[in-house]
């Protein structure tokens, strides 16, 4: 069935909707998942596809298409390729008549393009960073118009400003990440650790989080913030941080201090990823029933990032063997969940623990230490 042309009206409710919709955006999957909706009901296509360049690998791909997973296609090729490449939008009414349509994802897919619209889209520096194309027209007239292109162009212009935005804020995002966890393996490796055991940690508050009822966002900060959970451990001498015997109390008093240097090293920052670092680094063990340290907080006194991490860091330091001990069994893991509920542990973090069990073993499995 045809559909109609959109009015002024109807154009203007499109464009607010959806500018709001991108700008409040932070996630660059999102963000593409607008702009392919936007491109396609302002023009009325079937399919609109959001394009990016891949330079390492030369390649351009799309991750945002309706109908289809991930393309890629190396750089050049296709009409999106020649779009980019030319810096110019192309308009076909008939993909099969123009020699430069690649058929071959129809044929993997089983949709049969028509009509195609590929309009290139800029970054605020004029340097083109990827496109829209839309495929078949869904009105009376099956093809693309001039008024199509403006209105396209017009789409593309806002978006790939925007886009570009949220790729500079994801590159900042990415690279604190990749810092933290390597400031975190860090700090592990001096006390015989191994780099899973952070990511371990990670994953584990990951998935603890989620059960509590957190957002995705909350529990992706937390994913991100853990692996600092004992950075401070860099302070530590490595004669206490390593004796394989039983500590005497003032080198327990010393294991202790870490937890107050790693709040110490990562407090001032107004980053809110390092701000919940330190809140991590310095609560991770305190206890539910106020015995724990550094501080003797009690209860929902203690975050709730402190609470997570603190059952995800003791699993998984009793599922590893380490210089002072041997990995324990399971059973006797679950044991001691289970004693320490409400006293060492928040009971409701304890029992998501064994709800999300099956969900942590496999974690465990697949991040398994190497030797």
């Amino acid at each position: 069935m045809y559909k109609k042309e959109l009015s002024p009206e109807d154009l203007l409710r499109i464009i607010f909707e959806y500018t709001a919709k991108i700008a409040s955006e932070q996630k660059l999957n999102s963000v593409l998942v607008h702009m392919a909706n936007m491109g396609r009901e302002m023009i009325l296509s079937d399919r609109c596809a959001v394009w990016l360049i891949d330079e390492p690998n030369h390649q351009l791909y799309t991750t945002v298409a309706h109908g289809v997973d991930e393309i890629r296609i190396p750089y050049g090729t296709g009409l999106v390729g020649n779009a980019i490449e030319a810096g110019e939008p192309i308009i076909i009414e008939d993909a099969y008549n123009d020699p430069r349509h690649n058929a071959e994802n129809d044929r993997k897919t089983g949709y049969h393009t028509k009509s195609i619209i590929t309009v290139p889209f800029r970054n605020n520096d004029g340097e083109i960073i990827g496109a829209y194309q839309a495929v078949n027209k869904l009105t009376e007239i099956d093809y693309f118009t001039e008024r199509d292109l403006e209105l396209l162009s017009l789409a593309a212009s806002y978006a790939g400003k925007s886009l570009e935005s949220v790729m500079l804020h994801q590159e900042i995002i990415d690279t604190q990440r990749e810092i933290i966890s390597t400031m975190g393996e860090v700090g592990e490796i001096r006390s015989k650790e191994t780099g899973n055991h952070v990511r371990r940690v990670a994953e584990y508050s990951y998935v603890l989080a989620l059960g509590l009822g957190l957002s995705v966002n909350e529990a992706e900060l937390l994913r991100t913030a853990s692996p600092m959970h004992d950075i401070g451990k860099v302070a530590i001498p490595d004669a206490v941080l390593n004796k394989p015997g039983k500590l005497t109390e003032e080198e327990y008093d010393t294991i202790k201090s870490h937890t107050n240097i790693g709040y110490q090293l990562l407090r001032g920052s107004k980053r809110e990823l390092l701000r919940t670092s330190a809140i991590v680094a310095e609560q991770h063990h305190e206890k539910w029933d106020g015995t724990g340290y550094p501080a003797g907080r009690k209860g929902e006194d203690i975050h709730i990032f402190g609470r997570i991490t603190a059952v995800a860091d003791v699993f998984d330091a009793l599922s590893a063997e380490r210089v002072y001990k041997a990995a324990w069994p399971l059973d006797r893991i679950e044991g001691l969940f289970r004693e320490e509920r409400g006293r060492h542990f928040d009971p409701a973090i304890v029992d998501v623990f064994f709800e999300k069990l099956p969900k942590l073993l496999e974690i465990r499995a697949r991040l398994t230490d190497v030797e």
